[in-house]
């Protein structure tokens, strides 16, 4: 996965990305803007820490900073600026990283599929048995009915 982060600050800083593994990606030291990009190999957090350097008097700092990853990273060429590689070859990177993205969206969607087949299964089944139960004491309702009446009027001697 590509990550593409520009950042602008108001004041000078230091700035360092770091994987889950401690693997420093950037740093950066007494910049006041800049941006970092680099192709993420192992799944995880990652982290990007802002430091101010000793201010006196001490001064608030704002920074303005935005994390994009993957397809939405739009930078592509400065994240392989390092290697010779033509426009060709960073097209298809650019549609590899898609194609991922849309197979990883595919297989999420067929694994929901099943589970909503699965849960649609289920509740039919439920259905079905409280429909014959709802039969059986409709039925049983019925037969009560009938044979009370059918003492009644014995007693009665109407029958």
């Amino acid at each position: 996965m590509v990550i593409i982060a520009p950042y602008l600050i108001f004041t000078s800083i230091s700035n360092t990305v770091f994987s889950k593994n401690e693997k420093r990606f950037h740093d950066a030291r007494d910049v006041e803007s800049g941006q970092f990009g680099f192709v993420v190999t192992e799944d995880g957090k990652h982290l990007a820490c802002f430091a101010t350097i000793n201010h006196e008097p001490p001064v608030n700092t704002s920074v303005d900073f935005t994390w994009r990853s993957g397809v939405a990273a739009e930078a592509w060429t400065k994240v392989v600026k390092k290697g010779s590689v033509d426009a060709m070859e960073l097209e298809l990177k650019k549609m590899e990283d898609t194609i991922k993205w849309i197979h990883e969206e595919m297989l999420h969607l067929r694994e929901r599929e099943q589970q909503t087949l699965k849960q649609n299964m289920k509740t039919n089944s439920i259905m079905g048995w409280s429909s014959l139960v709802s039969l059986f004491i409709c039925l049983s309702v019925a037969g009560l009915q009938l044979w009370h009446l059918k003492s009644f009027f014995e007693k009665k001697k109407i029958i």
